[in-house]
């Protein structure tokens, strides 16, 4: 009976290393027929990594070792370290009472303050009632850009700058209806006299390193613009004091975080993060990894709460990634397609099933919105797109009931990024519904 026991054990292993085996070779033919064979790919670097957390099994990899520009995908790794370490509520900042209605202010770097996709505002309610802010600027140890950003997209909404305290998003909202405003309001002021001159159409921007705005003639009608505004020469004190009434005063000393310390929260943490992944925010993904290196270090650096990650909750990385800012905008980033499976692997470890299809985007939504639309709850997964390099990296469920993570990176291509998702759709869509 026992040797029986034992070749029933024997054939049940063959019979799944059969299938594992049968598996990868069908997920082959795949990529060789919507990737590799696709004349749109040829040019390209390509990165594809499978895994089956059920076998602890990869069922594919193409280059899965090798490193590659991740684009937004680096974003998984931002909201992994945000979902273990924020916690429930954002704190927007920490506060000393020092009596009188003053109070010691250490701002936490919170994206959401009085940013227009939160209408609720507890931290703007608190300083309202306060009659001296002192805001210190001792935690902050970064640069308003980050390393290996493309320098002249600075007047394109998705590279509004870092900051200690952001305050509307960090952006200016113009908008020509029923007459030229903006948000913050005096940024219209000091365009107007020359917007009433113009004859026809304009356009605006910002010059470089300044808080200037010009109004140049257009062919085309003005009707609206999100332009990041500067944020250096203490411009985010500046529009503080324009929103509370002059009540607030730079200072540099530290804020000792002792039980005298009280924080104020600001929003749910998933209200951020699923807006962030769903839409690709950059400005909210720089702002929450500058958040966690507060949270965990006192101190608001990218390099120093990238090594501190890398050498404690990340060490465990099947290849040690070249991680440079929270949101994927720099070209220096690199990491491999096995990196990215290992750091979702780690989330389903950690955090609840229903949390993580709260924050990713799942078929037909957030950037997959104009794609895997028959695949609504099959797929929750992180686009990433530059000039040049695409990206997706994720959760599949398959028609049959199986979970798999997958990562695919594709660098260097000299086709549309529409028609290179189109070939990533196509590979993907396949193992959904036949494996």
């Amino acid at each position: 009976m026992r040797k029986f026991h034992r070749f029933l054990l024997i054939i049940s292993c063959f019979c799944a290393l059969l299938a594992s085996c049968s598996v990868n070779k069908q997920i082959a033919r795949e990529a060789k027929q919507d990737i590799f064979n696709n004349p749109d790919f040829a040019p390209a670097h390509i990165g594809i990594s499978v895994y089956e957390p059920a076998t602890d099994k990869y069922l594919y990899n193409y280059q899965g070792d090798k490193f590659f520009v991740p684009a937004s995908n680096t974003k998984l790794f931002t909201c992994y370290a945000a979902m273990k370490y924020l916690g429930d509520s954002l704190v927007g900042l920490r506060y000393v009472d020092k009596g009188n209605g003053t109070i010691e202010v250490e701002a936490n770097g919170d994206a959401s303050f009085l940013h227009p996709d939160f209408k609720n505002q507890p931290v703007f309610n608190f300083l309202k009632k306060q009659n001296k802010i002192l805001l210190t600027d001792n935690n902050w140890k970064d640069n308003s850009l980050g390393a290996g950003w493309a320098w002249d997209d600075y007047n394109s909404d998705y590279m509004a700058e870092r900051s200690l305290m952001p305050i509307y998003g960090n952006i200016v909202l113009f908008r020509q209806s029923g007459g030229f405003h903006s948000q913050p309001a005096n940024f219209a002021k000091s365009l107007e006299s020359a917007i009433s001159a113009m004859k026809a159409g304009y356009s605006i921007r910002r010059e470089y390193g300044t808080d200037s705005f010009t109004v140049r003639p257009s062919k085309t009608a003005f009707a609206s613009a999100d332009i990041p505004f500067y944020t250096g020469s203490n411009q985010i004190i500046r529009l503080l004091n324009d929103t509370l009434q002059n009540k607030v005063e730079l200072v540099h000393f530290a804020i000792d975080r002792l039980p005298d310390v009280v924080k104020v929260y600001s929003q749910p943490t998933d209200s951020l993060l699923k807006i962030m992944m769903h839409r690709s925010d950059n400005f909210f993904a720089e702002q929450t990894l500058l958040m966690v290196s507060n949270e965990r270090l006192g101190i608001m650096n990218d390099i120093k709460i990238i090594d501190t990650l890398l050498k404690s909750d990340l060490k465990e990385l099947p290849q040690k990634p070249k991680w440079v800012d929270g949101s994927g905008l720099s070209r220096y980033n690199l990491f491999s397609p096995q990196d990215f499976v290992w750091v979702l692997t780690q989330m389903k470890k950690e955090f609840t099933w229903e949390r993580i299809k709260d924050i990713l985007p799942t078929g037909g939504t957030g950037t997959l919105g104009g794609g895997y639309k028959n695949y609504a709850g099959h797929i929750f997964a992180k686009t990433g797109t530059l000039s040049n390099h695409v990206a997706l990296s994720g959760y599949i469920i398959t028609n049959k009931g199986k979970e798999l993570i997958f990562s695919v990176l594709v660098n260097a291509h000299q086709t549309s990024a529409a028609n290179i998702r189109k070939g990533v759709e196509k590979l993907v869509s396949a193992i959904i519904e036949k494996y």
